[in-house]
């Protein structure tokens, strides 16, 4: 098992799993993301926006958690990675106590145009906690690991070829569901930011402005334009 989590690290950081699935690799010298509430004396009006998005927000993410999952923890840790030259990114992980992290670059804070797209992005990251995405893709890492080893050793592979198997079915493993995990997360954040008084289709205009993954084999997002129907169809049923 110690094999699995070192290979899953390795694939975290050549940008296999992506940044709404668990959070990048980080050094030990790079300064760990803050609280908002360490803003909360800023001036900046897009980080004021983001302040007023996660008042509102935090308590409807909580509730819409705890009526949907009965294993997730529901106590959300909203985090500023304030570093120069970070890209625009939002993502979600885990802390060692198993407590939800959501962290917004400082980027991609300024980047958004509106309170609804900060409302969008932020319901999507919760949506992937409640729907225990990072658990379920690292089952799927591990069954694809264990498979791809044993497939191997049955073929005779030495040592190198049985590593080399693991890490491509890993590999697969966690790109299995991804695209799938990531129109579930946008249905049930375009609920979660609906309920919390902002306009998920507005917000979700932030797809017009992000590259288009396309429809890649293996590819870890869907296509925008998927994307958006997606949004489209949840919300005209609320």
């Amino acid at each position: 098992m110690r094999r699995f989590e070192m290979l899953v690290a390795a694939l975290a950081v050549a940008g296999c799993v992506e940044a709404t699935t668990e959070k990048p690799a980080e050094k030990d010298s790079v300064p760990p993301p803050v609280p908002v509430s360490a803003f909360a004396a800023s001036k900046n009006s897009d980080m004021q926006d983001f302040l007023a998005v996660v008042r509102r927000m935090e308590p409807v993410a909580r509730r819409e958690c705890r009526r949907k999952s009965i294993t997730a923890k529901c106590n959300f840790s909203i985090l500023i990675d304030n570093r120069k030259g970070q890209r625009a990114n939002a993502y979600q992980s885990l802390d060692d106590k198993g407590r939800p992290v959501i962290v917004f670059t400082r980027a991609l804070i300024n980047e958004t145009r509106n309170q609804d797209e900060l409302a969008f992005v932020l319901g999507h990251e919760v949506a992937h906690h409640i729907l225990e995405h990072i658990s379920k893709t690292r089952d799927s890492a591990l069954e694809g690991f264990l498979v791809g080893g044993l497939q191997a050793a049955v073929k005779g592979g030495d040592a190198k070829a049985i590593e080399r198997a693991e890490k491509r079915s890993a590999f697969i493993g966690i790109r299995k569901y991804s695209k799938q995990y990531e129109l579930e997360a946008d249905a049930l954040g375009t609920i979660i930011t609906a309920r919390s008084g902002y306009d998920p289709l507005k917000g979700a205009q932030y797809f017009h402005r992000i590259p288009d993954p396309g429809d890649k084999y293996l590819g870890s997002h869907p296509r925008n334009s998927k994307r958006l129907e997606i949004v489209r169809r949840t919300a005209a049923k609320l």
